[in-house]
């Protein structure tokens, strides 16, 4: 019955995986689910280095998806007004977006929203339009980049949450 239970909660983890398609913060529920897994489980607790490392992973991951879109509109040459309204954009895309597609269009408005707000502050404050797309282009880039890198630290932490339930 253990294996059973074991399994089902890793299912359950791996659903959180896919909150980052809703553009929620599916990393930290993991966290807060294993946390809760550990409290209610009669097993030999996970100890503070497993929380240390899920806690750096998920914090990892957030700082990936934010720099990755800032460092890859600066790549493409945003400057900082453009960057701002990147991370606006992408934060109201993803508001905008989450009715649309069941949820899932928090994703493509998150990505949309970034290439918007990045060309609209950076022809705001006078930029030339192939300047300011190619600006845009890579804040979406970026964002598009930084959100795989998050979900690729959901999978590390899938991993180790799931050697730790996972009864010997």
């Amino acid at each position: 019955m253990t294996i059973v239970w074991a399994g089902l909660f890793l299912l359950v983890l791996l659903a959180c995986l896919g909150l980052h398609v809703f553009g929620l913060p599916g990393n930290w529920a993991m966290l807060g689910l294993v946390a809760l897994w550990d409290y209610l489980h009669p097993a030999p607790h996970f100890g503070f280095g497993f929380y240390a490392l899920l806690v750096c992973v998920a914090l990892a991951g957030e700082a990936v998806e934010l720099f990755a879109q800032l460092f890859g509109a600066k790549r493409y040459g945003a400057t900082g007004k453009g960057n701002l309204g990147g991370f606006l954009g992408a934060l109201a895309g993803a508001l905008l977006g989450a009715p649309f597609f069941l949820g899932i269009g928090a994703l493509f408005g998150a990505v949309a929203g970034a290439f918007l707000g990045c060309y609209v502050f950076e022809r705001a404050h006078g930029r030339t339009d192939s300047e300011s797309r190619r600006a845009a282009m890579g804040a979406m880039y970026g964002k598009v980049f930084g959100m795989t890198a998050k979900v690729a630290c959901g999978v590390v932490m899938w991993v180790a949450a799931a050697r730790q339930v996972w009864p010997v």
